[in-house]
């Protein structure tokens, strides 16, 4: 019989062990670990997605260069114009060594150098932005995903629910199955994916990055122009003469035009009107009804309902002209009082659609933005210098710049390095993960090469621009060239895991 013999056992494919994250996943030959992001080729282990470099990076509008996409011929790089980037360095994980790159580069008459990594963050999660005047939940209650708790709605900000989701206490302080699902949760928003949210006692939430964001079915079109207060400031002369009465009705502070002060200013008479919530100033009402999905962010399809009795001695007269409207515009009804005082809805005039209009013309667009927050702790700074609170102390300092995948960041004052990113700003799909779990994002420290020595920096460990496009770095170089998973950019054809 030719060949072998197929009743011998084949022998297993031979598996190296990854350091890349505490998993310490053993990988055979063509596989990735569990992270998707590293696998073994030819007995090494190799990053399957490549360094990213960005082409004018210090100035708007760059354009993302994916490394060794072409051919490099030999030429000297224009330092001034190239930006190594984390996105596909690798990490320095265990931490004992220096930096996947550490990048000199001469920009006009300064000297700097930039430190490159892909930062493992046990400590992270996502601020979420979501612009919308519906109820999404009451302030802490909790978020899910999967069934899985992810996080908590906190306070409400001007037009817009805000969400705190991740954090190390879903990481890691709940069941195992939290933890992973919290981790995913991240990953695919930080990533610019939609993400299905359920709030305990309120909606569900369709949430992805620079995208409307769908309540309960519905997809948000646009936020507020301004709390009810704000709209009849901005508003009331247009109305002036077209209405007798203007109801702005909002669940924050709802605005009444001829109590208001704009009204006042230009001489609004008044109309006799009450409202039921709570008085604030005049003209501006709290608590006319409950939190909801109705006119205004509040609970009311029909907002006749926070109206009492129209009272005679202070203005009110059969045919008066009432008109409702709600902060975006969305909503309005046209109203007169009857021979009892009572308002009867009619067609609204003509005249009074522009007026209506110029509220949903100043709406901006509803979208939902996911700001991802991290704490730069201590182990990865140790990739940066010997003496890592020289480097915290640097960048709250200002001397030494932070970015993400070359996109600006905010830096948290205080200690420790927390830091937060509009995850827009980054090229697609930037993150990863690691199943400890915890996600990974790129990181570059900037600063001058006299500054970083006097941290006690990694010297020895400093390259060229040059050098880094023409010889890769520990995880690979042009071995990483074409790839088969869209919007990660080229990388490897192994199969992934997931």
């Amino acid at each position: 019989m030719d060949g072998p013999d197929p009743r011998t056992p084949r022998a297993a494919p031979e598996k190296i062990r990854c350091d890349a994250c505490p998993v310490m996943c053993y990988v055979a030959e063509g596989r990735t670990g569990a992270c998707d992001r590293y696998a073994n080729e030819g007995g090494k282990i190799v990053r399957c997605d490549p360094l990213t470099v960005l082409d004018a990076a210090l100035e708007a509008g760059a354009a993302v260069t994916p490394f060794l996409d072409a051919p490099w011929d030999g030429a000297p790089a224009p330092d001034a114009r190239r930006f190594v980037t984390g996105l596909g360095a690798g990490t320095t994980y265990p931490d004992y060594k220096p930096a996947p790159f550490i990048v000199s580069r001469q920009v006009a008459d300064a000297d700097l150098v930039t430190v490159v990594t892909e930062a493992i963050f046990s400590y992270c999660g996502v601020k979420l932005k979501i612009d919308t005047d519906r109820h999404l939940g009451d302030e802490t209650a909790m978020v899910r995903a999967d069934g899985e708790p992810v996080g908590h709605v906190t306070t409400a900000e001007y037009g817009s629910q805000m969400l705190s989701l991740g954090g190390v206490r879903h990481l890691t302080g709940g069941e195992k199955r939290e933890g992973r699902v919290t981790c995913d949760t991240l990953l695919r928003l930080c990533n610019r994916e939609a993400v299905k949210l359920t709030i305990d006692g309120g909606a569900t939430v369709i949430a992805q990055a620079g995208r409307p964001p769908i309540v309960d079915g519905v997809e948000e079109t646009r936020m507020r122009v301004g709390c009810g207060s704000a709209t009849i400031g901005m508003f009331a002369t247009q109305w002036q003469g077209l209405a007798d009465e203007v109801v702005v009705v909002d669940d924050h502070i709802t605005g009444v035009v001829s109590e208001h002060q704009a009204g006042k200013e230009i001489g609004w008479p008044d109309t006799g009107i009450r409202i039921k919530g709570r008085r604030s100033t005049p003209g501006r009402y709290f608590r006319v009804a409950e939190p909801g999905k109705g006119w205004g962010g509040a609970d009311i399809d029909d907002p006749l309902e926070i109206l009492g009795a129209w009272n005679p001695k202070k203005g009110a007269r059969p045919g008066l002209r009432l008109l409702m409207v709600s902060t975006t515009g969305e909503q309005h009804g046209f109203y007169v009082l009857d021979e009892d005082l009572v308002p009867r809805p009619a067609p609204l005039p003509e005249a009074l659609r522009g007026p209506v209009q110029v509220i949903e013309e100043n709406c901006e667009p509803a979208l939902t933005t996911v700001l991802f927050v991290g704490g730069a702790g201590g182990s990865l700074r140790a990739g940066v210098t010997g003496n890592p609170v020289r480097l915290t102390r640097s960048v709250q300092a200002g001397e030494t710049r932070v970015t993400c995948a070359g996109a600006p960041v905010w830096i948290w004052p205080g200690g420790g390095i927390t830091l937060m990113a509009d995850v827009m700003d980054l090229p697609e799909r930037a993150f990863g993960y690691v199943p400890t779990p915890a996600l990974v994002a790129p990181l570059e420290f900037t600063l001058p090469r006299e500054a970083y020595a006097g941290m006690g920096g990694h010297m020895g460990a400093i390259r060229s621009v040059e050098d880094v496009l023409a010889r890769g770095g520990e995880y690979g170089g042009a071995t990483r060239g074409l790839g088969v998973e869209p919007g990660r950019g080229p990388g490897m054809t192994w199969p992934r895991r997931r």
